[in-house]
């Protein structure tokens, strides 16, 4: 292991690297795929389980900090004492990866140490985020008692599913069960690679099918109304339309026809003819109206895969906002979606160590100096917004 970071409290960060890096190489041995994240959520799970036993009581022996919930493979982790009057900060990333890449040439499945990185699938999209949150909310969780007294605030980590696949039982199940028993988040922390970065807005994503209805016929005789050329007549449609509303953080929605698919033989005129449109919507436009304003210009019919993954921005004058600048964090807006889009109205900020430029790669990897980093910039990062609702409370 490296020297640690110096200065205030960096035995404590140190050792919360050397734990969170070890939770990492335990993770990446445990194959999490969206849709198959029974195994890492039970990890999880008991390793929250674990690490809720601090301190001691007199009657049992053992005081327990925080309770561990599991959704589906969603596992959250609240405070004992939650203070349904104080506001709630979320601390979320996702434990789900995608498939290894065919071209891996180290066992992605396997945790390998080397040159100052922790290799394997999962390790920067988004492990480094998960070990270094996990960390931080332990963190904060020894220091409640003497919190509570100056700034009341609840802290709740959830480690959430189906993220890369944008799954209905991932983190908008969790959110629902969480507020059924009371746990409402105020503002939230999105872990994701950012190499520290805050995103303070995020694209969203509208992807539609385009069906475009012909009439078959013998292409020898001429007969039949081709589907394709109607359906290129409307993609040149959408490939020129205009929105005319720009959003000054995020710029103009961008679009793009993506997939085309038509016919079933070189001598039959297609009845059909059906294509893929990729909508990176701003803050600008809800789903719903920028479907609403391409089928008014359009005769296909445009069906919306989910209208849900909308946009999302952060308030410029949110206690995040004071708090992303207080520290010193470098700002910027994201090209990428996250769970971000499936928190509702909760403001937000995506933030965590990595790159997002090694996701979704082969042979994937952290440093462990960007663990080390991230727990060094969150915990600031919260003990600003700590002090900012110290300063409302007088």
């Amino acid at each position: 292991m490296r020297n640690c970071l110096s200065g205030t409290d960096s035995a404590d960060i140190c050792k919360m690297t050397q734990d969170a890096v070890c939770m990492l190489k335990e993770m990446i041995e445990i194959p999490s795929v969206t849709f198959e994240e029974s195994d890492v959520a039970g990890y999880l799970q008991g390793l929250f389980g674990k690490y809720a036993e601090y301190g001691e009581d007199s009657d049992s022996g053992t005081h327990i900090i925080f309770e561990v919930l599991r959704f589906g493979n969603n596992i959250a982790a609240v405070p004992l004492d939650y203070d349904k009057n104080a506001p709630t900060l979320l601390l979320n990333a996702h434990c789900d990866t995608v498939k290894p890449a065919v071209s891996y040439t180290l066992p992605p499945f396997e945790a390998i140490e080397k040159n100052g990185a922790i290799y394997g699938l999962g390790s920067n999209d988004d492990g480094g985020s998960v070990v270094a949150l996990t960390h931080v909310f332990l963190h904060f969780c020894k220091k409640r008692e003497e919190l509570k007294k100056s700034s009341p605030l609840n802290i709740v980590l959830l480690v959430s599913a189906e993220e890369e696949r944008s799954g209905k039982n991932g983190i908008s199940l969790a959110l629902k069960e969480l507020s059924n028993i009371g746990i409402k988040p105020d503002f939230a922390i999105i872990g994701e690679p950012t190499g520290m970065k805050a995103a303070v807005a995020e694209r969203g994503l509208l992807v539609i099918d385009g069906t475009s209805e012909g009439v078959s016929g013998h292409a020898a005789r001429g007969e039949g109304v081709n589907a394709i050329y109607k359906a290129l007549e409307d993609i040149e449609i959408l490939r020129n339309f205009k929105f005319n509303k720009k959003s000054e953080l995020m710029g103009d929605v961008r679009l793009s026809v993506t997939q085309i698919n038509a016919g079933s033989a070189h001598n039959v005129i297609p009845d059909k003819c059906t294509f893929v449109v990729d909508i990176r919507p701003t803050e600008q436009y809800t789903n719903k109206e920028i479907l609403e304003l391409l089928q008014a210009e359009v005769e296909s019919t445009l069906t919306p895969r989910n209208l849900s993954n909308s946009s999302s921005a952060t308030p410029q004058d949110h206690l995040l906002m004071k708090a992303v600048k207080e520290t010193g964090i470098e700002t910027f807006v994201s090209p990428t979606t996250s769970d971000w889009m499936k928190i509702g109205e909760i403001p937000a900020i995506k933030i965590g160590p990595g790159e997002s430029s090694r996701s979704h790669k082969a042979d994937e990897y952290i440093y462990i100096k960007e663990i080390e980093s991230g727990i060094s910039i969150y915990i600031k990062l919260i003990e600003s917004i700590l002090k900012s609702i110290e300063a409302y409370k007088r």
